[in-house]
């Protein structure tokens, strides 16, 4: 019995550190991609705006052993900077709303769960076709971000059942044409959604769709 604890112990401790190491990775990483776009925001005059709103499409990678979670629409509200031409930095602040749903196994009742809080993005990427001076333009893109909870709405939860703020990466592509753009992107978080030991459903994964105007300065 006590080696079967010792082992349960070390295992523990060791999938802790690798989630602390993944989330000091991630950190740096941010870092590093902030810095990469002062850089480039120095040695390149050409910068943009970009205020939009968006949709979005959250589920988790686990269901709890009591019930089913389903993706629902969420929202995102905000804008960024983007600085360069051919390759890029871009940086965002959105105010966002990721919504799933939840089916009781027992009672096969839906709760709609709302997860709001504000949304952090930083990206470096690349325009395949044309550059931010042309009239249109094909992007690839990828990041890392930062979610900060602001406020729940879920039965019998509250804000603090939650990891916060979590950390994830995203990868994507926009389109740009005349003053308009449209980002597409799948992100997946390197954080557990809950902070309840009891409660075990993995991490966050949302698809996200941003939609706005580009206006040069």
């Amino acid at each position: 019995m006590g080696n079967r604890i010792l082992t349960a112990s070390c295992q523990f401790s060791q999938q802790s550190l690798q989630k602390g190491f993944q989330m000091r990775v991630l950190q740096q990483a941010i870092a590093v991609l902030v810095f990469a776009l002062l850089v480039a925001g120095q040695a390149l005059a050409q910068a943009e705006l970009k205020p939009g709103i968006g949709i979005t499409f959250s589920d988790v990678s686990k269901n709890p052993a009591n019930g089913q979670v389903t993706s629902r629409a969420g929202w995102q509200l905000g804008g960024s900077i983007l600085i360069g031409q051919n390759f890029y930095g871009e940086g965002g602040l959105f105010y966002a709303t990721k919504s799933m749903a939840f089916t009781s196994t027992s009672t096969k009742q839906e709760f709609t769960n709302d997860i709001n809080g504000v949304r952090i993005p930083v990206a470096l990427g690349f325009h395949l076709i044309g550059n931010e001076k042309g009239l249109f333009a094909l992007r690839v893109f990828g990041g890392g971000s930062a979610f900060i909870i602001t406020s729940v709405n879920a039965p019998g939860a509250s804000k603090d059942d939650f990891t916060s703020p979590t950390w994830g990466v995203f990868a994507g592509a926009g389109l740009d044409i005349f003053m308009f753009f449209i980002d597409l992107q799948y992100e997946w978080s390197l954080s557990d959604v809950s902070k309840l030991s009891t409660v075990d459903i993995g991490q966050n994964r949302s698809f996200i769709a941003n939609a706005g105007i580009r206006l040069a300065f």
